[in-house]
């Protein structure tokens, strides 16, 4: 389990030395680099999803997991546990005075809070050290992850190191759970989960930029239907 426990490691590190040296990181800096930021997320979502075995499944996977989502509020409730986790923070740690307002807080903590957890790119590389033992693709995320952190604790505090819990835990069941699975899953279900994981990471991207608040956390139960979706579409076509 090398992969998860260095990414959180990473994510921890970077979150913590960028809230502790914000005010001496110049505001352009953290204006602009998470604009990057979200171009890069869009680009390697961009080319996960090129990789895709069948985009039927994939698309039936996502407008099913977005309709559940929906049904369910998923972003809305994670949005009330992350104003429950910004009060618990503050109590310890209070905002320094030029910190957004916690609208504008929790729009853009939700974006991050996917991007660093439930991004294609760690659910994939999670499953595919479990299945493999290869940590190669959580490793290279590690590096991105540390940057990315450093600058969004510089902008919104010490809160960005608690998301290496929920990562952590969700890479590190995928990672066990991948050793269950690898006998059931085949290639092109691998690949229509990952297309599923890249139109994700691309729509939150665009969130990340402005450019569009696409409701991530409503998307992602996709995730739990895309290979079912892929077994089922090769079953029968």
């Amino acid at each position: 389990m090398l992969g998860p426990l260095v990414n959180s490691a990473a994510l921890l590190f970077g979150g913590g030395a960028g809230a502790a040296l914000g005010s001496y990181v110049p505001k352009r800096v953290t204006e602009a680099l998470p604009l990057t930021c979200g171009v890069l997320s869009a680009c390697i979502g961009t080319v996960m999803v090129s990789k895709v075995h069948a985009l039927p499944p994939v698309a039936l996977a996502m407008l099913g997991g977005s309709f559940i989502g929906e049904l369910l509020s998923l972003e809305k409730r994670l949005e009330a546990l992350i104003r429950w986790c910004q009060k618990l923070v503050e109590r310890f740690l209070p905002p320094r005075e030029d910190d957004p307002k916690i609208q504008s807080f929790i729009l853009k903590y939700v974006s991050v809070l996917v991007l660093f957890s439930v991004s294609g790119m760690g659910v994939f590389g999670s499953m595919r050290e479990g299945m493999s033992g290869d940590p190669t693709i959580l490793l290279a995320k590690s590096v991105l992850d540390l940057f990315t952190a450093l600058i969004f604790g510089a902008e919104m505090g010490f809160s960005i190191m608690l998301i290496a819990l929920p990562q952590i835990a969700i890479q590190g069941s995928l990672y066990f759970g991948a050793t269950f699975l690898a006998p059931l899953v085949s290639m092109p279900m691998q690949l229509d989960f990952s297309a599923c994981g890249g139109i994700i990471m691309f729509a939150t991207g665009l969130r990340i930029c402005g450019i569009k608040l696409f409701p991530i956390v409503n998307m992602l139960p996709a995730l739990i239907l895309a290979m079912p979706a892929s077994a089922l579409w090769s079953h029968f076509f």
